[in-house]
């Protein structure tokens, strides 16, 4: 296989397989695994803020600007919820270090079918993930060249092309590869804070003067809390280093329990400066469609950057550059948690078990192959637009970190640790409270789709449990069960008696004594020159000639297989069916391959074998 073309091109793309025993090698250190595992929660930063202003700006009088300085004030609220429930997820894995996350937690402590519900809403989280920040990142790269904007489609599916061929060249390749957009995209946005923490504001805009003085009211309990909720959006992908702790070099538990603190410390201090200095420049969001279009984030690179005067005018190419990688990158924290968890969820029986197996480069490559199809799907049905996808998005992160929260209070109340219990449970309540003003806000926006989606995928997965039960019980060995001789019968297809046949005739008589020569013809008039040619060449195999009043080369076939399977009912039916291998692939286009067709149709007959003898030309 390796001199094939097909061959050499999967080396190129995907590099050379890797034995088991380096398996070990691919583990990633810390400072890998926060690219990995943190790029999805970091990219988060990019547009909670917006979230958040978009939720106030919907329901707020005199143009929906008034509340825009409130943003701070969310924020704030918001990290305190990740300072929670990053320590929840502290605790789950030093609880759970072989990973898994929500689903592990929900499973082990609530039952089989939380479980399942935490692993089905997680799995469609993390196509989620890539469809949204794949999306979110061909934004940036829009507000930075808005001569693209009409390939908005073309360049995120690209984009998933790329993620998807980097991920199966291995773990360790990917990390590496994802390391230096994420840690510039670190460095330039806390650049953004605290040079925009120092230098001059921008004057209040007068639309924003005038709407302050409209809006004289208070903010509204519903307000406040889907204001909250959408700000949300800040802490997915903070379970993904507790789903994925198996990708971490030993002491897992230490080096992963390391990673998700320093991540959770940047999430919650670039989250919070991003929503305090938006309030400084009076940044306000803009609809996609509107000109000269520019997100929040490049709205305050503008401002910080470019509008003082300051020399450092490239920092927003920079900040817009880095915005659009971490964005794109975000996307691989799906393609690192998806894979393993649809691993383990196929091990416990609930998912086909192809998802199981490991590839040559040591990564779950169906799963990635999987992830990619189907996120891929969802940028196209929604046009790359993640204001409509990120409803979607939050209610399958929120029910996981829920029932991942409350999970863990069942845990610890067991191990008697009160104090992280109550950690746990406030989180529990909080996020239970985030997902239902999620659902109920956003319900109207598509966030319907999610619980369909989850009860659609709970009915696949019992389904597939079911019938790895049904299989289970079908080939599990009992004392009755006893070893039986088998009687066999062979029936050779003779197309034609050619010199490529030979090698099949005397593969068939070595088999079994009920061995038997099978020609349909289509003309009659050739019947003795293949008798002929059969006596001479046959030995002393019965050749028997089925006519086909219908210029079928199939249909006798089967008919005769089926009048044999019903006289010999007890005996297996061998069926050699001869081949040719051309020279070149394309050659086989001038070939009848009856025998592929014959194949598919003798497939799905009882006590039949077919086997294929094949005859290179050379």
């Amino acid at each position: 296989m390796e001199s094939t073309g097909f061959g050499r091109l999967k080396r190129a793309l995907f590099g050379a397989p890797i034995a088991s025993k380096h398996a070990h090698q691919e583990r990633l250190r810390k400072r890998v695994a926060l690219p990995v595992f943190a790029s999805d929660a970091l990219s988060s930063v990019a547009y909670a803020t917006e979230e958040i202003m978009l939720a106030l700006g919907m329901t707020a009088l005199g143009g929906g600007v008034a509340l825009y300085p409130k943003t701070f004030d969310f924020a704030i609220a918001i990290a305190v919820l990740i300072a929670i429930v990053s320590i929840s997820y502290f605790q789950t894995i030093h609880a759970y270090p072989e990973g898994g996350g929500s689903y592990t937690v929900a499973k082990s402590n609530l039952g089989p079918f939380p479980g399942e519900i935490a692993g089905a809403s997680l799995l469609i989280d993390y196509i989620l993930t890539v469809a949204v920040s794949v999306s979110a990142g061909v934004l940036a790269v829009i507000s930075m060249a808005p001569a693209t904007q009409p390939y908005m489609i073309h360049i995120g599916l690209g984009a998933v092309a790329l993620l998807s061929i980097a991920n199966l060249r291995g773990a360790r390749e990917s990390g590496a590869l994802f390391s230096i957009p994420t840690y510039l995209f670190i460095a330039s946005f806390i650049t953004l804070i605290i040079v925009g923490f120092f230098v001059p504001g921008r004057p209040i805009p007068p639309e924003m003067v005038q709407a302050r003085e409209d809006h004289t009211g208070t903010i509204g309990l519903l307000l406040m809390l889907k204001a909250f909720s959408s700000g949300c959006t800040a802490l997915t992908g903070i379970e993904a280093i507790s789903n994925g702790t198996t990708a971490f070099r030993e002491p897992v538990a230490k080096n992963a329990s390391m990673t998700l603190a320093i991540m959770a410390a940047l999430l919650a201090v670039m989250f919070g400066g991003a929503s305090l200095i938006a309030e400084k420049f009076h940044v306000a969001p803009m609809s996609v469609s509107e000109p000269g279009y520019m997100t929040v984030t490049s709205q305050l690179a503008d401002a910080v950057f470019r509008t003082q005067s300051s020399g450092f005018e490239f920092m927003f190419f920079v900040i817009q550059v880095a915005t659009a990688a971490i964005l794109f990158m975000a996307a691989n924290t799906a393609y690192a948690d998806f894979p393993r968890l649809a691993s383990m969820i196929a091990k416990d029986g609930y998912l086909p078990r192809q998802l199981a197996s490991v590839g040559d480069r040591l990564v779950f490559q169906n799963g990635i192959i999987l992830l990619s199809i189907v996120a891929g799907l969802l940028i196209v049905v929604f046009k790359g637009d993640t204001h409509r996808l990120v409803p979607l998005y939050a209610i399958g992160v929120f029910t996981s970190f829920t029932l991942s929260q409350f999970g863990m209070v069942v845990y610890l109340k067991r191990h008697r640790r009160t104090g992280a219990l109550l950690i746990s449970l406030l989180g529990g309540i909080i996020t239970s409270v985030v997902l239902v003003v999620i659902a109920f806000s956003k319900w109207s926006a598509g966030a319907y789709i999610v619980p369909f989606a989850v009860g659609a995928m709970l009915i696949l997965m019992t389904a597939i449990k079911r019938h790895y039960r049904y299989l289970a019980q079908e080939l599990t060995l009992s004392s009755q069960d006893k070893l039986a001789p088998v009687e066999s019968t062979v029936l050779l297809l003779v197309p034609r008696v050619h010199r490529g046949i030979l090698q099949a005739i005397g593969y068939a008589k070595s088999m079994a004594r009920d061995c038997r020569a099978v020609h349909v013809t289509l003309d009659s008039k050739n019947v003795d020159e293949i008798k002929k040619q059969w006596n001479e060449f046959g030995a002393d195999i019965p050749l028997v000639i089925l006519e086909s009043p219908y210029r079928s080369l199939i249909e006798p076939i089967i008919e005769y297989i089926d009048q044999t399977i019903e006289e010999e009912p007890n005996s297996m039916i061998t069926v050699i069916v001869p081949q040719a291998v051309p020279k070149k692939w394309y050659h086989g286009l001038l070939h009848n391959n009856a025998a592929v067709l014959l194949k598919m149709s003798l497939g799905s007959r009882r006590n039949v074998v077919i086997t294929n003898v094949r005859y290179f030309l050379k």
